[in-house]
């Protein structure tokens, strides 16, 4: 197969048996020298409930991709748990761990000249770790995502992780006892899968299965069902097929597919950190794509389901509803899918969907009919102003007015900004500052679910607003902006917010003003000097050199 770069390597005759031997001993035989050699990427690890369940999958691949005549190579890659390092110094190492993931994936890959590469993950930078890998790659790749949680449930409601957090919100302002706040966390998650909410993990995944690089309604199956392993070994027979027609990431993930991506996101209600994440991707792959292109298409997408963390419903209730597939039918038929883009099956869009029904079962209300949205534009604004020029990004769904101007209640971490909220300092009508938590001042642009969960959980959601330079979880609702561009470690505006300042969050118009006279502004910036690094050695250290602005996608490989 004179595609395979592996199998030309080992068939060039005898300066080549060396490499032979090598694969002998992995249990390659005389017949499989000329079988196209499959990177079999597993995010496999008992860290985190998400990736539990992916040694199975990852075991059902190797079988699929050897029944479908290909030679499977298995590694492991990394994983992070957000959920378990959110609100302390480890969540630094998250958005970290995107960039390892990648650079993991295209070492093994690159190292071995794999043919393809098929990869499974689950918690939140797995994905778009996997697909910048794929997109510097540009070999035959497919994704598979492990699958979401089931919701726990306790006193007739569904639960999620997001629970356990706004449940300390609720303790400490004294509107739950402490056996209540104890039996939501140990009911909160029941077994293995991502995060059951349309947080950032079932947000990723739905994108790309909107892309064309996940098979169809295999973004919203549930970890622990059968079809999860069904959809698995269909999706390595769909990759040896790619590979044997050479089907390219960079033919799949065109500015079109990214558009589509965006669309469903702004329909099924998804995460901040999908902005960030589709910009890197998009960045790696060289498709011009900026903050811009989100309001754009906001301005045109409804919100069409009705998904925590601000609406009712998690996503193996979405999938039961019709799943992505029925969200991207339905935006195909009123003009805002692109149907001529192609997917890893070798079909377009539209042919994908082609049996899809046209409107959503009317026996649930998971996906709204179309004239009866959630909202009747996308959820997700980007808003810019003297305090973000480069761009920030607001989710303003679940916010009764997405506005409000009041005073500056500053903080320099996380940490600080959280006791505070705790200790009931924060009122009614403030505007919670968190800085010098983005890309390089953090570094590692920490997402704030502890902080805006107390909030929640205190009844502030509606009347405090907080801005950061910082990321969010995608349990995150109420009235936030995050990814504030310049981040205050480069000298941004952010930096300069004193205590007090007044500073108005208005989606309405999309700004993001620190109402302070330029000349006082221009003072303090003279006077501003950078911070000493948090760090000097190590991961982090390297990071924060790296490390591009979050309107850029916190990419690190940025061209000199």
């Amino acid at each position: 197969m004179s595609e395979n770069r592996r199998s030309q390597v080992v068939t060039q005759g005898v300066q080549r048996s060396p490499n032979r031997a090598m694969l002998r001993a992995v249990g390659f035989g005389d017949d499989d020298f000329t079988k196209p050699i499959i990177g079999l990427a597993s995010g496999y690890s008992t860290i985190t409930p998400c990736n539990m369940g992916i040694g199975d999958l990852a075991t059902t691949a190797e079988a699929a991709l050897k029944a479908a005549g290909a030679m499977p190579q298995l590694f492991g890659t990394i994983t992070i748990s957000d959920g378990i390092s959110m609100g302390t110094e480890g969540m630094k190492y998250s958005l970290v761990s995107r960039d390892v993931i990648a650079d993991s994936i295209e070492t093994v890959c690159n190292g071995q000249s794999m043919d393809g590469v098929l990869a499974i993950g689950g918690c939140d930078k797995n994905m778009p770790g996997a697909m910048i890998a794929m997109a510097r790659l540009n070999i035959p790749a497919v994704f598979v995502y492990g699958g979401t949680i089931k919701p726990g449930h306790y006193d007739g409601q569904d639960l999620t992780v997001v629970s356990a957090f706004e449940a300390v919100g609720q303790y400490s302002a004294g509107k739950i006892d402490t056996e209540t706040l104890t039996a939501i966390e140990r009911n909160a998650c029941p077994g293995a899968g991502s995060c059951g909410g349309m947080f950032t993990a079932n947000t990723m995944s739905s994108a790309f299965e909107a892309m064309g690089m996940s098979l169809p309604y295999s973004s919203t199956m549930a970890a622990e069902d059968a079809e999860k392993a069904e959809s698995t070994a269909a999706s390595a027979r769909v990759l040896v097929e790619a590979v044997r027609q050479q089907i390219l990431p960079r033919q799949i993930l065109t500015r079109k597919a990214f558009e589509n991506a965006i669309a469903v996101i702004m329909a099924v209600g998804g995460s901040t950190n999908s902005v960030l994440h589709l910009l890197a991707i998009a960045n790696t792959i060289g498709v011009e794509l900026t903050l811009d292109d989100f309001e754009t298409i906001r301005g045109r997408v409804p919100v069409i389901c009705d998904l925590k963390p601000s609406g009712r419903y998690v996503a193996t209730d979405l999938h039961q509803a019709g799943g992505i597939p029925q969200v991207m039918k339905m935006l195909l038929n009123h003009g805002l899918l692109h149907g001529d883009a192609l997917t890893i099956s070798g079909q377009t869009v539209a042919e994908v969907l082609a049996e899809i029904p046209d409107e959503p079962r009317p026996d649930q209300d998971v996906i709204r009919p179309w004239d009866r949205p959630v909202y009747t534009t996308g959820h997700l604004a980007i808003l810019k102003g003297n305090l973000a020029e480069n761009g920030s990004v607001a989710k303003i769904s679940g916010v009764k007015n997405p506005s409000i101007t009041g005073p500056a209640r500053v903080f320099n971490s996380e940490e600080e900004c959280l006791d505070a909220i705790l200790a009931g300092k924060i009122q009614a009508g403030d505007v919670v500052v968190v800085r010098y938590e983005g890309p390089k001042g953090g570094p590692g642009m920490r997402e704030m679910l502890a902080p805006t969960s107390a909030i929640i959980g205190a009844g502030l959601g509606d009347s405090v607003g907080l801005i950061t330079d910082g990321r969010f979880s995608g349990g995150t609702y109420g009235l936030v902006v995050g990814h504030v561009a310049p981040e205050a470690a480069v000298g941004g505006a952010i930096a300069l917010v004193a205590e007090g300042d007044s500073i108005t969050i208005d989606a309405h118009n999309r700004s993001l003003t620190l109402n302070v006279d330029e000349a006082e502004l221009a003072q303090r910036r003279a006077q501003w000097q950078p911070p000493a690094p948090r760090y000097t050695r190590g991961v982090l250290a390297k990071y924060a050199k790296l490390v591009s602005s979050s309107h850029l996608g916190a990419v690190t490989d940025l061209p000199s």
